[in-house]
């Protein structure tokens, strides 16, 4: 497993630079161990397509997944949603080649996921927007966009996508003892 360990509970340390960082993990009963915190389970509460959405219109930054030179990959962006399409800005011009379908080609297929997580309690919520990326370009839709995502994002941009959903899964990590 590299430099991830397992303990008896099932919950994933990772070791990065000396520094244990504690993780939650998924036990089979769909709760959530809280680390910190011995014995306080979590639970993990699927949420309906209109609350996803809502919860990932309410923050600004989120990671972009897709497949560069055969591998996954991932970057951060900041989005903006249009409807349900989820509209996001790349600087990054290697990441652009590699989402952007040719012109008259398949759209690629990514996935977009945003979360607030609280570090301490481990609640809070994740949401994946899997789905069709398109570049914009429109000039009217681009200048909007650019309105829209200008102050969340001063440096250079090299292009603009469109993802359209076609799937949307989201989670809250609650406290199990708020639930009885």
């Amino acid at each position: 497993m590299g430099s991830d360990a397992v303990d008896v509970t099932g919950q994933v340390s990772v070791l990065t630079g000396g520094i244990k960082v504690g993780m939650m993990s998924e036990s089979a009963s769909g709760t959530l161990d809280g680390l910190g915190e011995p014995g306080a389970p979590r639970h993990m509460k699927p949420l309906d397509r209109a609350e996803a959405l809502r919860l990932l219109a309410s923050v600004a930054l989120g990671r972009l997944f897709f497949t560069q030179r055969a591998l996954p990959a991932v970057r951060p962006v900041i989005h903006v949603l249009d409807g349900e399409d989820v509209i996001v800005r790349l600087s990054d011009a290697d990441a652009l080649a590699a989402v952007a379908a040719p012109a008259g080609g398949p759209p690629a297929v990514v996935a977009f996921e945003a979360d607030v997580i609280d570090a301490e309690r481990h609640v809070g919520w994740s949401v994946v927007v899997t789905g069709y990326a398109c570049r914009i370009g429109d000039k009217a839709e681009l200048e909007r966009y650019g309105r829209l995502l200008r102050h969340r994002a001063p440096q250079a941009v090299t292009g603009t996508l469109r993802i359209r959903p076609e799937l949307i899964t989201g989670f809250e990590f609650v406290d199990a003892t708020a639930l009885q």
